[in-house]
């Protein structure tokens, strides 16, 4: 009997010693913020859990809008308030450090066709000997 490929994914199972009830918060202006708040699984809060608070920014690019999400260290809401346009400093750094460290990758990886380059000995274009002018790609 052939195999189905849903057979191979494995089943899609929540967790029921890790749940949380999730608020969003924001000033309609700048900031979102998502507040986890642990719960069990008869949906009761989860006091031995701490709440998670997760701040949300958008930075805007040549190829259009990146999404960015970032936990804030906090103990309560007005702490994450207040600690959301330092997280999301943070986080807007090392988007852009990503970005570039991709844009300097994708630079650095232009292959040589077989055969050398056109108009050196042993490479060529056209009807030199080892020529072919074909580039490979990686």
């Amino acid at each position: 009997m052939a195999e189905r490929p849903d057979d191979r994914m494995p089943e899609p199972k929540m967790d029921p010693d890790d749940l949380y009830r999730e608020e969003i918060i924001t000033d309609r202006r700048v900031g979102t913020l998502r507040v986890l708040t642990p719960i069990r699984g008869d949906g009761m809060v989860d006091s031995r859990r701490k709440t998670l608070y997760v701040g949300e920014a958008q930075i805007y690019t040549n190829m259009g809008a990146l999404p960015l999400s970032f936990e804030i260290q906090a103990d309560d809401l007005a702490a994450a308030v207040k600690g959301y346009a330092p997280a999301a400093k943070e986080a807007v750094e090392r988007a852009v450090r990503e970005i570039e460290d991709m844009r300097r990758q994708a630079a650095s990886s232009i292959v040589i066709p077989r055969g050398g380059a056109g108009g050196l000995p042993g490479g060529g274009m056209g009807g030199l000997p080892g020529g072919g002018g074909k580039i490979q790609l990686p």
